[in-house]
């Protein structure tokens, strides 16, 4: 039996965190009613589009029912009210605030639905003085320090490839409303959850603002370890301007790759600190990794004990053997999914479509 089958949820949230959270309760077991407004979620129309739905909204939806609501009317706070009644979770991803004056504020909330279990997600949370600011993940992220160490090499912040700061707060929110529906076990009462962006990301930069957290300064990328000041935790041009990484400072890793290109000299350089101490050592992979492409790199290192990688576009990841193995890409339903990132040996873990709006979700 699928670990969370018996589990209702109501999900009024859009976009990327609240609907993530909804959806990894709903691959496993839990029945899901998503709370859209009359035009829809907005990601329905994001391109691309497979087999009539679009890429995201299908990744992030899938085994969930839906309906469409105007929370403004009395209809539609009276159905919103039904469904809360026989509801163990309810997930909202408005503003502070919204949800008070549409009357659905967790203390009205919890007293004709005391069992809930009621998560709010938002940007900044529902208090602070950013509360009420508008962001997406780029600006939690830029708010959060992160973005700074996000440099490239004039040392300008780029925008990051993963929206840190949103799937952050999926995974705090589902660990906090798992925690919470234990938690009702013994007490016999929901709680209020108040899942922030910000606040889910901060704890995430522990290994590279080591210095900022113990009051000191801010961490430059060039001279830390894990953000580009360490030869062996560092990207590197190949012939063909591809790329590949080593990703392990362990000094077992070091004697293997600098004994094998003839320069044992360089080990102790690599396996001391991180900076301007460790140019000879990335001067010197540098200018070794652009005699050779990407793929012969990758022929090279095989059978070699060395913490390296190509760079993969998503498109050759997708296609890996590894993926491939862990049955990550599934096509079904005549459409490709993520499949869920964490799975039971006595689970079944077929998939499912995504709601029309208004409709239920059915087993593929």
């Amino acid at each position: 039996m699928a670990k969370l089958s018996g589990i209702t949820v109501v999900d009024c949230s859009q976009f990327l965190p609240g609907p993530m959270l909804t959806q990894m309760m709903a691959d496993h077991g839990a029945q899901v009613c998503k709370i859209e407004p009359i035009a829809g979620d907005p990601v329905r129309q994001m391109e691309p589009v497979e087999n009539g739905h679009s890429v995201w909204f299908r990744n992030v939806n899938r085994g969930k029912s839906a309906r469409a609501l105007d929370l403004k009317s009395e209809p539609g706070k009276a159905a919103l009210w039904a469904l809360l009644e026989t509801a163990d979770v309810f997930v909202e991803g408005f503003r502070p605030g919204v949800m008070e004056r549409l009357g659905f504020g967790y203390q009205t909330v919890a007293q004709r639905c005391p069992r809930l279990v009621y998560c709010s997600i938002s940007a900044f949370g529902q208090n602070g003085p950013l509360s009420h600011h508008p962001a997406h993940d780029l600006v939690v992220q830029a708010l959060a320090g992160f973005i700074s160490v996000n440099d490239v090499a004039d040392g300008a912040p780029a925008v990051p490839g993963v929206p840190s700061a949103d799937m952050a707060a999926s995974l705090n929110g589902l660990s906090a409303v798992l925690m919470a529906l234990i938690g009702r076990e013994r007490s016999g009462r929901g709680d209020y959850l108040d899942i922030a962006m910000f606040d889910s990301l901060l704890p995430w930069c522990v290994h590279v603002a080591g210095e900022a957290i113990a009051g000191g300064a801010a961490p430059v990328g060039a001279q830390q370890r894990s953000l580009g000041g360490a030869a062996l935790y560092q990207v590197y041009e190949t012939s063909d301007r591809r790329y590949i990484v080593l990703g392990g400072r362990e000094e077992k890793f070091a004697r293997n790759l600098f004994t094998a290109l003839d320069r044992p000299d360089l080990v102790a350089i690599a396996c001391g600190p991180a900076g301007e101490a460790q140019t000879p050592a990335i001067d010197f992979l540098r200018a070794t990794f652009r005699t050779r492409t990407r793929d012969e790199w990758s022929d090279w290192f095989s059978g070699r004990d060395i913490a390296f990688a190509p760079v993969l576009d998503f498109a050759e990841a997708l296609q890996s053997p590894q993926v491939a193995a862990r049955g990550l890409w599934r096509q079904q339903g005549g459409a490709h999914h993520i499949a869920p990132s964490f799975r039971f040996a006595d689970e079944d873990n077929a998939l499912s479509e995504p709601p029309a709006l208004g409709g239920s979700a059915a087993r593929a």
